[in-house]
């Protein structure tokens, strides 16, 4: 879906949700307070994030690393969705954001299964590849700055087990990606690396109409 199918009065989106999203109590309240932000929108849409939840089981992952944590609700998502003995690694530098997301991991019950790492996130990534954690996590969420999404997927690469499975969101960018005068540097580094993505022999790839566009990689 486009960034313009977000909205809840659209007949086919109330449809989805209500025959398909199991949003928890304290999923739904988080979602609620993002709303609030000015920001919102920024977190995964409630359908993309139980479909990130259900990646996290059919991969059997056991270590996710998220790049771009904001509120914290897919993080929660996903760390629910952990076994007992996961681990949910997540990167941002925004404490607003991230204080909201700690008050609902710990809501959940999930706060210890989640490290948040604040700063910078190529920051964050590269003492993770420094402390030798190379080819740790089983399943990478991208979703933070557009405009480095290519230095995030290379680290994601580095970061990741063989046949580790890596999603990268709004690869659609609201549908700005298809105005060729749209020169805006996240708009031009989404092109470049969905370019990247369906070339790369480095990994298996598909882009899917999830949302604001969802392209998932599994690394060979």
């Amino acid at each position: 879906m486009l960034e313009s199918m977000r909205s809840p009065s659209i007949p086919l989106l109330k449809y989805l949700r209500v025959n398909s999203l199991r949003e928890t109590e304290v999923q739904g309240q988080l979602r609620e307070e993002t709303n609030l932000l000015p920001e919102a929108g920024w977190e995964a849409a409630p359908e993309q994030a139980q479909f990130l939840g259900l990646l996290v089981k059919l991969s059997n992952a056991k270590q996710v690393l998220e790049i771009g944590t904001f509120t914290g609700y897919s993080s929660l998502v996903m760390a629910m969705a952990l076994p007992n003995e996961g681990h949910l690694t997540t990167c941002d530098m925004i404490d607003d954001y991230t204080n909201i997301a700690q008050r609902y991991w710990k809501k959940a019950g999930v706060e210890n299964k989640i490290t948040l790492l604040m700063g910078p996130a190529v920051n964050s990534l590269e003492n993770l590849v420094r402390q030798k954690k190379k080819s740790l996590f089983d399943f990478i969420f991208i979703d933070a700055n557009k405009k480095d999404y290519d230095t995030y997927y290379e680290y994601a690469l580095k970061l990741s087990k063989p046949s580790g499975l890596i999603a990268l969101d709004n690869m659609f960018w609201g549908g700005r990606v298809l105005d060729q005068n749209d020169s805006e540097k996240s708009t031009i580094a989404l092109r470049q690396l969905l370019k990247k993505l369906h070339r790369d022999d480095r990994i298996d790839f598909s882009l899917l109409p999830i949302d604001d566009g969802l392209a998932l990689a599994v690394k060979k």
